[in-house]
This record gives structure tokens, C-alpha cells and sequence, in this order.
């Protein structure tokens, strides 16, 4: 089932995907969240789901994650959606797509309405948490860790069972990837689903990104109880019914 694959960048650097590939068919994007990789629930279940429709798939892990060339510490947005952008013509090419971003892969998912407008039919968003580094870091670090990241160029912060490193020329990069004042004119669908009990991103995020797009087909869907990953077995079920509803309306 996991066949991954490797996408040469350069001579040095490559990035892990795994694929569906048909080629004259809608495809399925899956972009995971900060410091993801697509061996989780997330990335496997959309698959599936792929294969038993006939559609094209595609997942990645962004430079530093995964099994892809990159150190973390090195890498950004800016650097992560120009991975996205490259495989995207790699290998779904000119064929038309449903973009899933999970937490900061909704970010990175609105990153590439510049590119590939014309070929995106339905965006889901699962926790979405763009332009979080700003808003949901930055913003609320205490003085002291502001202080440490500008003097020394990085700090560690601890969420539940993870220690992320966050350094200052992530934190840079994200103020020029600014995606929630722009709009976005389309008529494709748009779902944003949000865990209730979502921890780490407020549901207030998912709302932003709706009002971002003009004349779309838009919808909220919170589930009670659910968490920041969604990576349950419910509510996957519930996701891969309403990204049945997208394709169903798109093919």
C-alpha cells in the first residue's frame, strides 16, 4: 500500500511522495501539517479513497520532514510551497485537482491558488492554520523567548509530546506569506472541517480562511469532539464523506 516515491529537486536534494498517477483524471492533493509525514492516518485513508474511485493522488513531504533531503531548521514556508508547486507539475501536471491541507498544509494549499487556479476544483481544509507562526506564535511569545529567538536564531517549544524548533527566519519568512487579506475569486467548493476540542488551533482559523474566498461554495463543518488532527477513525470517516461530496460534484 505505501509505495513511496522519490522526486529528484536538484543533484543533492529529493522529495518523498507517494501517488496515484492516471492520466487523464481529477486528482487528490494532500499537503500534511508542520513537522508531518505521510506515513499517518491522514495520508493513507485519502489514498485509499483514491484507488477505490479511480482518481489520481498525490501526497509529499515538504523539504525537512519526513524522508525528504532538507534540514527543518533551514527550510520555510516559502521553501515548502515551491516543493508543493514542483510536484504538483511533476506529477499531476495539467490535469485538474482537489487541494487538502491539514493544519499549516492549508497554508501552504492557499499558496498555490496563484499557480494553479485554473486546475483547482474543491479545497478542504483540515484545522487550517495559516499565517499561524505570526498568530499563533509569535504574537504570544513572551518577551523572553522573542528575546532568545533574535539573539540566537532559534528556540524549542514544547506542545503535548513534541518539541519544535522554531527559528527566526522561519518566523521572517511567514510574515511574507501573508494569504488571509487576500482574496481569492472562484467558484470551486470549499470545506473547512475543525476539531471542537481543537488545542492548538482556535476554529476562528477555518473561518478566516472562508472569508478569504469570493463567490465559492462555502461550508463549516466542527466536530464535536474532535481534536487538532482529526486522525481518529470517526472523524476520518466524516472528512472522506465530505470530500465525496466534492468529487461527486466535480465529476
Amino acid at each position: 500500500m505505501r509505495k513511496f516515491k522519490y522526486q529528484k529537486i536538484s543533484k543533492t536534494k529529493k522529495v518523498r511522495y507517494i501517488d496515484n498517477y492516471y492520466k487523464k483524471k481529477l486528482y487528490i492533493v494532500f499537503l500534511p501539517g508542520f513537522m508531518s509525514d505521510i506515513e499517518g492516518q491522514k495520508p493513507q485513508a485519502f489514498k485509499q479513497y483514491a484507488i477505490k474511485k479511480k482518481l489520481g493522488f498525490l501526497a509529499l513531504e515538504y523539504f525537512g520532514h519526513g524522508k525528504s533531503s532538507g534540514e527543518f531548521t533551514k527550510c520555510n514556508i516559502s521553501i515548502w510551497s515551491r516543493n508543493t508547486k514542483l510536484l504538483i507539475k511533476k506529477v499531476i501536471r495539467k490535469n485538474n485537482f482537489i487541494i487538502i491541507g491539514s493544519s499549516m498544509g492549508a497554508w501552504i494549499a492557499l499558496n498555490q491558488f496563484k499557480y494553479f487556479k485554473k486546475q483547482i476544483k474543491g479545497f478542504l481544509g483540515i484545522g487550517s492554520a495559516p499565517e499561524f507562526l505570526t498568530r499563533l506564535m509569535w504574537n504570544k511569545f513572551p518577551k523572553k523567548i522573542k528575546e532568545e529567538i533574535i539573539k540566537k536564531g532559534i528556540t524549542h517549544i514544547e506542545s503535548g509530546q513534541y518539541k519544535y524548533p522554531i527559528t527566526y527566519q522561519l518566523i521572517k519568512d511567514g510574515r511574507k506569506n501573508k494569504v488571509l487579506s487576500k482574496k481569492i475569486k472562484s467558484k470551486i467548493e470549499i470545506t473547512m472541517i475543525h476539531g471542537q476540542k481543537d488545542e492548538v488551533v482556535p476554529v476562528s482559523f477555518s473561518k478566516k480562511v472562508l472569508s478569504v474566498f469570493v463567490g465559492a461554495k462555502k461550508k463549516l463543518i466542527i466536530i464535536k469532539k474532535g481534536d487538532h488532527s482529526l486522525s481518529a477513525k470517526k472523524p476520518l470517516q466524516k472528512i472522506i464523506k465530505e470530500l465525496n461530496k466534492i468529487v461527486l460534484n466535480i465529476i
